[in-house]
């Protein structure tokens, strides 16, 4: 909680000004979650800015393409190129992790400094962008059918969209709400709680390298070996606690809901072939009173994967309407629980 400052002087009356810096009576970092959450559910990331300066994981981006062009050597053993990427991952960190730290240090140097942090952090989460991305998907559908849920949708997922009918395209927008709740929001939250405005950077430099490097094909499944094993570390604690966010949202549409999900959850979500994915898409069928997952097509390879859930294949547009449903009910409980800790804390 933000204390009061008491006035100096007998005539100084009105509210106490914001202080300078967040009470320094723990370890983590709630009014910076708090207000961060806040600061990008009401703003996002402006375009003019975007265009301007652009975003932060497209400087964190550059460097990875960078030490990908300069590391990952195709003539190297397999060992070679896996150790490669390996040393480019701590490059990535240090670099990202010392700037972080300098920018936060100079925050909390500054009179209400803690402000700007947190508005740096803010830009780290993707509440909004994430909403406005899947519900383009229904609003495609309503416009341009078909042919319009398809395009909306391959903006989010890296599947073909030509090889899926309207169940499958609804159903890849719902597992990509799910999922990027976990990794675009509760789990960069988590890492802001833990390490302020260094613990976000870091952790969304190390889901951008995963996302860039760590795929199993001939150029980076040695080099982003390192990148997709940290991925999977740093994500245990955001996937698990999205899930439960999700079932604590299904609770508030009907406890069959939330029955569902959480049974979804217990039963399926370590079948999934990622650590982590399965828990947000578990919970969301189940709460949606879906099947999610199942085999899917990217580019021209078919993955054959497990479906999480008991209920329908046949997924709609409004099924897309109630996924954001939840997830909007997900994060006012996010938001919610910082809230909390940054007044008892």
């Amino acid at each position: 909680m933000i204390p009061a400052i008491a006035p100096t002087h007998p005539r100084a009356a009105g509210p106490a000004p914001l202080p300078e810096s967040p009470p320094p009576v723990s370890a983590f970092h709630p009014v910076l979650l708090a207000t961060a959450l806040l600061v990008e559910a009401a703003v996002g990331f402006p375009d003019a800015l975007y265009a301007r300066i652009r975003h932060p994981v497209v400087w964190i981006g550059a460097l990875i393409s960078h030490l990908d062009r300069a590391l990952n050597r195709e003539t190297d053993s397999f060992d070679r190129r896996k150790a490669s990427g390996a040393l480019a991952l701590l490059a990535l960190l240090l670099v990202v992790g010392g700037t972080a730290a300098a920018v936060a240090g100079l925050c909390r140097a500054l009179p209400l400094g803690w402000l700007l942090e947190a508005a740096l952090a803010s830009t780290l989460l993707a509440q909004r962008s994430l909403h406005e991305h899947v519900a383009a998907v229904a609003e495609g559908f309503r416009k341009g059918g078909l042919d319009g849920g398809r395009e909306a949708v391959s903006r989010i997922v890296g599947r073909n969209p030509a090889s899926l009918d309207e169940p499958a395209v609804c159903r890849a927008a719902i597992e990509s709400l799910a999922e990027n709740f976990s990794d675009g929001i509760v789990a960069p939250a988590f890492w802001l709680l833990v390490g302020g405005l260094p613990g976000i950077a870091l952790y969304k430099a190390i889901n951008t390298a995963d996302s860039m490097i760590g795929h199993r094909t001939p150029r980076h499944e040695a080099f982003g070996w390192a990148a997709a094993r940290l991925d999977d570390l740093v994500n245990l604690p955001g996937s698990r606690l999205t899930a439960l966010l999700l079932v604590a949202a299904a609770r508030r549409i009907s406890a069959d809901a939330a029955a569902r999900a959480w049974t979804a959850v217990r039963r399926d979500a370590h079948r999934h072939r990622s650590p982590n994915a399965g828990w947000p898409e578990a919970a969301m069928a189940g709460a949606l009173d879906l099947r999610l997952g199942g085999p899917r097509v990217y580019g021209a390879t078919r993955i054959e994967d497990v479906w999480l859930g008991s209920g329908r294949t046949a997924a709609t547009p409004a099924d897309i309407d109630s996924g954001l449903r939840l997830y909007r009910l997900a994060c006012l409980l996010l938001g919610g629980g910082a809230v909390v800790l940054a007044v008892v804390g």
